[in-house]
């Protein structure tokens, strides 16, 4: 009976338990690489933010501020799920406890991903953010990543399917 309420009391700790490793790459501004122990390369996708393609404003400004955050340095992170390309998404913490997301939205360089996260808390900073113009909040037109992925789907789809209609080749939308 100790024995089962033991792996009871355990089993959150394996759950979420927090690994370390160096960052080599930064893909985009919520998209880190980093080196674990053995050599190995784990891809990351930060947890609760959205930061803008790099086809968008502010893109490389957000790719920008996290290498200057993050980029050569050891942080921590715990996994807390995986998305549909098979990348881990993470909380990465760095410099004796600051969340990354958390410092993106902060600074204006990403949206709270409130469709993922349930810290309100973030809300409130991106809206403090907002109010500072920090940031890409300085473009009155700034459009969520989110909507702007569906945009890009739905010209490619558009575009396909009126070369369906006159039978031509689709060409590709970057």
């Amino acid at each position: 009976m100790k024995r089962l309420m033991l792996m009871y009391v355990l089993f959150p700790v394996f759950l979420f338990s927090q690994t370390t490793g160096k960052v080599i790459k930064i893909s985009d501004g919520d998209t880190i690489t980093l080196l674990l122990k053995g050599n190995q390369q784990k891809k990351l996708r930060l947890a609760e933010v959205d930061c803008p393609e790099s086809g968008q404003a502010f893109g490389k400004n957000a790719k920008q501020f996290t290498s200057a955050q993050v980029f050569g340095k050891t942080v921590s992170f715990v996994e807390t799920n995986t998305d549909r390309y098979g990348r881990s998404i993470a909380k990465v913490y760095y410099d004796d406890g600051k969340y990354l997301s958390k410092e993106l939205i902060k600074a204006g360089m990403g949206w709270w991903y409130f469709s993922y996260s349930k810290d309100a808390s973030l809300g409130k900073i991106q809206e403090n953010a907002k109010s500072k113009k920090m940031g890409l909040w300085q473009d009155i037109n700034a459009v969520a990543p989110w909507d702007y992925r569906k945009m890009k789907r739905d010209l490619r789809n558009n575009k396909k399917i009126e070369a369906a209609k006159t039978g031509t080749k689709a060409k590709a939308v970057a």
